[in-house]
């Protein structure tokens, strides 16, 4: 009777083993099936965001439409900081001004501004490009519409239209330019810091934050901001003409809420893309001309552009003048 219990409990044990063993190489087996699903889950992924990698760099970029359906008021935006290679950059906006008024159907263009402007160079290759615009196409008003801020830059550009309507609220003007820095030779006093800089070329080294002010450099960038200042404030007299107001802060960097800035000349009145499109050009109709990039060039655009003003900051640490 006990040897039989001890063979039974060997076939027990035998049972269990085998048991165990087949569950464990029916959990392989499924382990290997799911391996196999999620690695042909992973490529099919893999193969969908090349396709659409290539699709997004092989678009082209975008100018608006080609030929419009019927008489409209065209519409351009300006957003964002103002300068190369970010969405508000000369050649983007020309290109898209350009391909409105060169639609047969366009019975007027607005600039949609929503700035605190930028570089001068851009503004002043978007104010020049206004004025040829409104010469080569007399039949066509040019009108700006403010939305948020219109500043520096953006108001530069504004200033070289027809008219420019304001919300109550929005902010207008900053007539002037800025270039501005550190100082931290006090801070390497104190902590026992020495500089050491080498360049060729005298005042190579002027905006560097770790070295002190030579009045004679300040001098000079002062007399370069003066004149830049200049060339702003002759383009909104140029623009504005008459109707800026004899005020002795027009020019001086500030700004001011929508009312306000009707009252001092600088713009012509309230209204919102669609009142001007009604009322000032007599066609509700609304296309938008601006130009989109595809979103891949915009992004290695962003980031080129941001890489750069990394490696500029670090190797030089100096300021840079903006309206």
């Amino acid at each position: 009777m006990a040897l039989f219990s001890k063979d039974k409990l060997v076939q027990t044990d035998q049972h269990w083993e085998r048991s165990v063993l087949e569950k464990v190489a029916l959990a392989s087996v499924n382990e290997q099936k799911r391996s196999r699903r999620w690695s042909i889950f992973f490529k099919l992924l893999f193969v969908a965001y090349i396709v659409v990698i290539t699709g997004l760099t092989m678009s082209p970029l975008g100018d608006g439409p080609s030929m419009s359906k019927g008489p409209h008021t065209a519409v351009v935006d300006i957003r964002g900081i103002i300068m190369s290679g970010a969405e508000a950059n000369a050649d983007s906006i020309i290109e898209s001004m350009q391909n409105a008024v060169n639609d047969p159907n366009t019975k007027g263009l607005i600039l949609r501004i929503n700035t605190p402007g930028g570089s001068p160079v851009q503004s002043s290759y978007i104010y020049k490009a206004i004025v040829d615009i409104r010469k080569n196409n007399p039949d066509i008003p040019v009108h700006a519409v403010v939305e948020d801020l219109c500043a520096s830059g953006g108001y530069y550009i504004a200033s070289a239209v027809d008219k420019i309507y304001v919300n109550e609220s929005s902010i207008v003007g900053s007539i002037g330019v800025v270039m501005n820095g550190f100082g931290f030779t006090e801070a390497m006093k104190t902590l026992g810091v020495e500089r050491r800089l080498y360049t060729a070329g005298a005042h190579k080294g002027f905006l560097d934050p770790f070295s002190d002010v030579n009045s004679n450099e300040k001098a000079h960038v002062q007399s370069m901001l003066n004149d830049i200042h200049q060339e702003f404030i002759q383009a909104v007299k140029d623009g504005r003409g008459e109707r800026l107001k004899d005020n002795p802060d027009l020019f001086t960097g500030l700004v001011w809420a929508g009312v306000e800035s009707v009252q001092l000349g600088l713009t012509d009145g309230i209204g919102n893309v669609q009142s001007v499109a009604k009322n000032e050009i007599g066609e509700e109709k609304i296309v938008d001309f601006t130009a989109e990039q595809p979103f891949i060039e915009k992004l290695a655009k962003s980031m080129g552009a941001a890489t750069a003003n990394f490696v500029s900051n670090l190797s030089t640490m100096s300021s840079h003048q903006v309206f």
